[in-house]
C-alpha cells in the first residue's frame, strides 16, 4: 500500500493525489485535454457540455457542433495532443496511452510520413516526463480500406504501441478488422478495442476471441455475463474503465452501481481512466475520489487498482 496515496485519497487533497504515479491507458488525443485550454488556445469561451448526455450520439452532437470547429484540423489535432500530454503529466500519470485517430493521417501535407514524423517529435519532447505510448485509432465508422496502405505502414513503424478500435459498436463486425489486427500482433503491438460500453457482453466476446484483444476499453458490460467475465479473467484480459464517461452518457445511474465494483469483486483486472478529459472535465486523481467520496470503493482497493496498473505497465 502506498501512505501517501492513502492519506491524499482520505483528505480528498488533489495535489497531493496528483504526487502519486498513476496511469491513464484509455484517453483519446483530440479530445483529451482540458476545454479550458481549449478556449485558452482559440482566445473564446465556449459552451460546456451538459453534465449529463442521453447518448454517444449526443456526446458526438456536441464535438461537432462546438469543439470541433476549432480544434478538428492538422493544428487542433497537433495541439490537442500536446496539451493532453502535458495535462496527463500535470496528474501525475506516468504512462498515457493515447489514442490518435488515423483520420488525421489525411490532413499532413506528407501523406505517408507526417502523422508518424508528428508522433516522434511528441514523444522526444516528453520522453523524460513520461512513457508515452501512442495507440493507432480506428474508427469503426470510417471505410478504413481507403487509407489501409497507409495504416499499413504506422504499423509497420514501430512509432505505435497499440492499435485501438472505436466509433458506434454495431457499424461494423470486428471480423472487418481480422486482418488488420492479425498484421499488428506479427508487429508485437498490444491490440484494444472499444466494446460492451453500450453493447452486451456476447459483444465482447466475440470481438476478444475474434480480434485476439489483449484489453477492452471500457467492456461494463461484462457484468452481464458470469461466463464473460470468467473469459477476461482467465485471459488477464485488462478493462481499462472510464467511470466518469459512462455515468456522463447514460450508461450508469451513479458511481455507486457502476459495474466496476461487480468486475472488480469477480478479480478482474480493471483499471480507471480519463477517456475525454475535454467533455467529462476528469481527470485520472479526480476519478479515484469520485469513486472514493461516493462509496463506491475503499482508498485500499483504489490504491491496489492504482498499483496493479502501475506494475503491468
Amino acid at each position: 500500500m502506498n501512505a501517501e496515496f492513502l492519506a491524499a485519497l482520505r483528505e480528498g487533497g488533489k495535489e497531493r493525489i496528483r504526487r502519486v504515479p498513476k496511469t491513464d491507458f484509455h484517453n483519446h488525443s483530440i479530445l483529451g485535454t482540458r476545454l479550458k485550454s481549449v478556449e485558452k488556445w482559440i482566445g473564446l469561451s465556449l459552451p460546456k457540455p451538459p453534465a449529463r448526455m442521453k447518448s454517444l450520439q449526443a456526446m458526438k452532437e456536441y464535438a461537432e457542433q462546438i469543439l470541433y470547429p476549432h480544434i478538428y484540423s492538422r493544428e487542433g489535432f497537433e495541439f490537442t495532443a500536446d496539451s493532453a500530454l502535458q495535462d496527463a503529466i500535470y496528474d501525475g500519470v506516468v504512462v498515457l496511452e493515447m489514442s490518435l485517430d488515423s483520420k488525421f493521417i489525411e490532413m499532413f501535407p506528407d501523406r505517408k510520413n507526417g502523422f508518424i514524423s508528428f508522433l516522434s517529435r511528441l514523444n522526444r519532447k516528453y520522453q523524460q516526463k513520461i512513457n508515452f505510448r501512442p495507440e493507432l485509432g480506428i474508427s469503426r465508422d470510417q471505410n478504413f480500406r481507403e487509407i489501409e496502405g497507409v495504416l499499413i505502414r504506422c504499423i509497420e513503424s514501430s512509432c505505435f504501441y497499440a492499435l485501438d478500435l472505436y466509433g458506434y459498436e454495431r457499424a461494423q463486425t470486428p471480423e472487418t478488422y481480422k486482418f488488420l489486427y492479425k498484421k499488428t500482433r506479427q508487429k508485437g503491438m498490444k491490440l484494444k478495442a472499444h466494446v460492451g460500453e453500450f453493447g452486451d457482453a456476447e459483444s465482447i466476446r466475440k470481438t476478444v476471441e475474434v480480434l485476439g484483444l489483449d484489453e477492452v476499453q471500457h467492456g461494463i458490460s461484462a457484468a452481464e455475463s458470469v461466463e464473460v467475465m470468467n473469459l477476461l479473467r482467465e485471459n488477464a484480459i485488462k478493462l481499462n474503465v472510464c467511470p466518469t464517461s459512462n455515468l456522463a452518457l447514460g450508461r450508469v445511474p451513479s458511481f455507486k452501481s457502476h459495474p466496476l465494483r461487480k468486475l472488480f469483486d469477480a478479480g478482474l483486472f480493471v483499471t480507471i481512466n480519463t477517456d475525454d478529459l475535454m467533455i467529462f472535465n476528469q481527470s485520472v486523481s479526480e476519478e479515484y475520489l469520485n469513486l472514493l467520496r461516493t462509496g463506491a470503493f475503499t482508498d485500499e482497493q483504489l490504491d491496489h487498482i492504482r498499483a496493479r496498473a502501475l506494475e503491468s505497465a
